[in-house]
């Protein structure tokens, strides 16, 4: 069937909105991946120290690393394993996110836009934000649960060879292989449970914060839909993003670095309500907040950087503001 020729005149933007939408956010995500990967590294790597579950598996890491803040974590990282080992883990943080990005943005507009629809003045009511949030949340972590769980486990490679323990992977490729041929196609979905929990908890604090603001700002300040609404929204949004959701991204990298058996079933945790209780059984309550300091001061600048360049983007390809 051929294509009508006004349609073939149209720039691709317009032509296949959803597709460039999901390609812009995929750039704009990478473009802050790489910028505040680091803090990530540094902030799992707190989140992995003190596990008290590891004592059942007579597991002498917990004695033998000694605890850190953030900034003699990341200078332990560089003197012990070399600078560029901040950024161990990043090629499936990239494809993580590009497809977790945009796939929560599509989804998100999609909701705004045609499910729930904004009023005549252009209001969007805050429930329907936050519900919108959590679900584009779910949807883009449940698509990308198999490179966030490569991420995850290759952020500790480093971790391990200090401890003197056998490297489980030769690279990106060799771990989704590896992967699948140990748990099947159910072992790159594992922990998926905490991760869309945590998704949906940090895209009720990033999208929706993120939506409102601007939008409060737009239609009862004397901003304009600029870069200093972006850069204000921005910085409320990873704020809120990193208190939500600094608990559940605990609970989800304990998970899928636990170590597994053969049928690909945990050996530490049987659920993430079993992760949870022990950990704070275990450790105290504030375990839950380990890595805050870095989860927040990377959400921030995260935030900030994908927003800023998203809207940039945007405006350059001739789409509509977020």
């Amino acid at each position: 069937m051929s294509v009508p020729e006004e349609e073939r005149l149209l720039p691709l933007t317009q032509r296949w909105p959803r597709a460039s939408k999901f390609l812009l956010s995929g750039c704009a995500a990478t473009v802050a991946e790489l910028a505040t990967f680091p803090l990530d590294l540094t902030k799992t790597r707190l989140q992995m120290q003190g596990e008290a579950a590891l004592a059942r598996l007579g597991d002498g890491a917990r004695e033998s690393a000694p605890y850190r803040g953030m900034v003699r974590t990341a200078l332990g990282i560089i003197q012990e394993e070399g600078f560029l080992k901040l950024w161990q883990g990043v090629t499936p943080a990239i494809y993580r996110h590009v497809v977790y990005s945009g796939g929560r943005m599509v989804t998100y507009e999609h909701l705004r836009e045609v499910v729930f629809g904004k009023s005549e003045d252009e209001h969007y009511p805050l429930w329907k934000s936050v519900i919108g949030g959590m679900m584009a949340g779910v949807i883009g972590q449940f698509l990308a649960n198999p490179t966030d769980l490569v991420k995850v486990q290759m952020q500790m490679e480093g971790k391990r060879k200090l401890e003197g323990k056998p490297l489980r992977f030769r690279g990106v490729h060799h771990a989704f292989a590896k992967i699948l041929a140990e748990g099947g196609i159910r072992g790159l979905w594992a922990g998926w449970v905490p991760n869309i929990q945590r998704a949906a908890l940090v895209n009720m604090g990033d999208l929706t914060t993120y939506d409102t603001v601007k939008h409060y700002l737009v239609l009862n300040t004397p901003l304009e839909d600029n870069i200093m609404t972006h850069g204000l929204s921005s910085l409320c949004s990873g704020l809120v993003a990193s208190i939500l959701g600094t608990p559940a991204d605990v609970i989800k990298s304990r998970i899928m670095n636990q170590p597994r058996d053969k049928q690909g079933r945990g050996l530490l945790y049987k659920s993430s309500t079993d992760c949870l209780i022990q950990a704070v059984q275990g450790e105290g309550f504030m375990s839950l907040y380990k890595g805050f300091l870095p989860s927040w001061l990377r959400m921030t600048p995260w935030s900030m950087v994908f927003w800023l360049t998203y809207e940039k983007i945007r405006e350059m390809s001739g789409v509509s503001p977020f």
